[in-house]
């Protein structure tokens, strides 16, 4: 039969049942400020009946309850949602980093005040074209040299802004990649706990809302992907890769090489695998430093280059007042300064390399004429060797454009004398890891005899007449002495050009005319200072940039499309991060009105439950006290 004190019994665990529901409810309202933090409920069940037949009356009808009990604890958590905003908030965090970024890049294009690179430059164009209408006056050299200095300044500090802004960068991954390590080892840390605490029947809410915080965390720096093998082994993945299992956090290491320029790249710490990241804050950083801001550089380096070099070429072959020639206008500073361009790239004690920057064939050509030659030229990529053919029927332009179009890291033109000019270009990233440095010609090579007996480049077709970077005295195979090449400039050059001091010295040095049947020019010519004025608007950028204003309005107009595209991006971002976080709010978030409507409702229960137990012991009185 059943025990005469079931009833406090039953009422006993009812006013605990209540009891507990009610402090999950306090737990609730405390929190409500706390972020990551998931509402809780209690699940209340039915304690188990008397159903043996031993333990109750074989005439009574069915089986007797023995109350209520909190089963469990629920956290309120959709965890589908949760996958979902994992791996939304990486395309979030990628584009609030870049929209950063490229908000800087702008300041450093604004054109406000005729203080941008490109307005000193116009500057400096009108100079020799006021030189070479008083090329006899020597004030208007001196004008052409301090505006001259005034370009190098100007684009010089170009160059500083962009580079502070990628060391910002780097210093940025170096702090990201150290608080991804650290989220890492946390939640595999939460991961033990919870396990340990789950294995004993509990619910580990708090730890598990603790953990889904720092998941997302982590999901707006990388990508993640959260998945289980089983109910016990929670993972994350990122890029393929297992990032987080069970208690185990993986973690990444910075590691330098000879070609990082000073930068670090990201690897994993076991492997030591280059770690890749398309998404997030940090692969924006990665991308922001190794792609964008780099080009930016290498387009200002590349400009400065050509510039130098055509501006160089002019003057050297022209005369100053003071009856001088051959001086040029800038001045360079290579690489290496082994004469033959000769480098120790391994570090060995051993020259291993040719660093050379441009070559020029011996043989003035007319860019009309057809060689009537046919064959390949191969020459050096960003991912391997690109094939140029020629034909018969090609004109000299023909095979020069057909150059400049491939793709390869070098470019070709017709310089001031006729020759054929190759020259390299800024490496390109593969995989964002770049080839350093810019400015090297790696190979060349023509199977028939364009760039050989032709051109008077090569001293031999095919294989064996190539001529290759990766040895020392690759110059042996060039036709022509010192004069037909030039060593490679030193690292970002933008940064380290100057107008030659022999001229600022002495500005009666400076160049305005040619020389007249192979003597000095006459007094008041100004037919050099007229050809660099004429610099401005002539075809001499490679690609599909022709001019130097092409260039300035190519730059400014590429970054103001970059502005907008992550202003519309990060817009359309926020607003479905927003839709997802009210989402999983108006689930899992605290509600102050439904709580306090489960706080009456389980006051009126545990009210119920003690007025039960008295109303028990009330009976109870009578039966042992009264009825004696």
């Amino acid at each position: 039969m059943t025990s005469t004190f079931l009833g406090l019994e039953i009422g006993r665990r009812g006013m605990m049942a209540h009891q507990q529901a009610q402090h999950v409810t306090g737990h609730n309202l405390s929190n409500l400020n706390t972020e990551g933090f998931s509402r809780q409920r209690v699940a209340l069940s039915s304690f188990e009946p008397i159903f043996m037949p031993g333990l109750g009356r074989a005439e009574m009808a069915g089986q007797i309850g023995q109350g209520v009990i909190a089963d469990r604890i629920e956290r309120v958590r959709d965890e589908l949602l949760d996958r979902r905003i994992a791996a939304q908030s990486s395309a979030e965090g990628y584009w609030t980093v870049r929209d950063r970024y490229i908000r800087e890049l702008e300041q450093f294009h604004l054109e406000v005040g005729g203080t941008s690179v490109r307005a000193a430059m116009d500057r400096f164009w009108d100079g020799w074209q006021e030189l070479s209408n008083n090329a006899a006056d020597i004030e208007f050299r001196t004008a052409v040299i301090e505006r001259g200095r005034t370009l190098v300044d100007g684009i010089q500090n170009h160059f500083h802004n962009l580079n502070r802004l990628q060391a910002q960068a780097n210093s940025d991954i170096e702090l990201t990649v150290g608080r991804v390590n650290e989220l890492t080892t946390q939640i595999a840390a939460l991961n033990g706990d919870i396990q340990r605490i789950t294995a004993i029947g509990d619910n580990a809410n708090d730890l598990m809302d603790r953990r889904d915080l720092l998941v997302d965390q982590l999901s707006s720096i990388i990508e993640v992907a959260i998945t289980r093998r089983d109910p016990d082994e929670f993972m994350l993945h990122t890029g393929g890769h297992i990032l987080v299992q069970g208690t185990i956090g993986r973690q990444f290491d910075l590691r330098s090489g000879i070609d990082t320029e000073g930068f670090a790249h990201i690897h994993w710490q076991e492997t030591g695998e280059l770690a890749r990241f398309a998404r997030g804050s940090l692969g924006a950083l990665v991308e922001m430093r190794d792609v964008t801001i780099e080009r930016e550089i290498q387009n200002l380096d590349n400009m400065t280059m050509n510039f130098v070099d055509l501006v160089n070429e002019i003057h050297r072959s022209a005369y100053g007042a003071n009856q001088t020639t051959g001086n040029d206008f800038f001045t360079e500073f290579p690489f290496v300064t082994n004469i033959y361009g000769n480098f120790d790239r391994t570090g060995d004690g051993e020259f291993d390399s040719s660093f050379i920057y441009r070559i020029n064939g011996q043989n003035a050509l007319d860019e009309r004429a057809q060689p009537g030659l046919s064959g390949t030229i191969t020459l050096s990529g960003a991912r391997g060797m690109i094939e140029v053919q020629y034909f018969p029927t090609d004109t000299v332009a023909d095979i020069v454009t057909r150059i400049n179009n491939s793709g390869a890291e070098v470019v070709a033109r017709i310089n001031r004398d006729g020759q054929l000019s190759l020259r390299a270009t800024p490496a390109e990233s593969v995989d964002g890891v770049r080839l350093h440095p810019d400015f090297v010609i790696r190979h060349v090579e023509d199977s028939g005899h364009f760039l050989t007996g032709y051109a008077g480049l090569l001293l031999a077709s095919g294989p064996d007449g190539a001529f290759n970077w990766d040895a020392p005295g690759a110059v042996e195979s060039l036709v022509g002495g010192a004069e037909s090449y030039a060593v490679a400039p030193i690292s970002n050059p933008s940064g380290w050009i100057q107008v030659n001091p022999a001229l600022i010295s002495d500005p009666s040095s400076v160049a305005a005319g040619f020389g007249t049947n192979s003597g000095p020019a006459q007094a008041g010519n100004g037919e050099a200072a007229a050809a660099i004025a004429s610099i401005r608007n002539s075809r001499v950028m490679v690609g599909r940039l022709s001019t130097f204003d092409d260039f300035f309005a190519d730059s400014v107009g590429r970054i103001a499309l970059m502005g907008e595209q992550s202003g519309r991006a990060l817009e359309t971002e926020n607003r479905i991060m927003k839709h997802l976080r009210d989402w999983r709010q108006s689930m899992s978030g605290v509600s102050i009105d439904e709580e306090l409507a489960n706080m009456i409702r389980f006051q009126h229960g545990f009210n119920a439950a003690a007025q039960f137990i008295t109303t028990v012991n009330s009976m109870l009185d009578t039966i042992i006290n009264r009825m004696g």
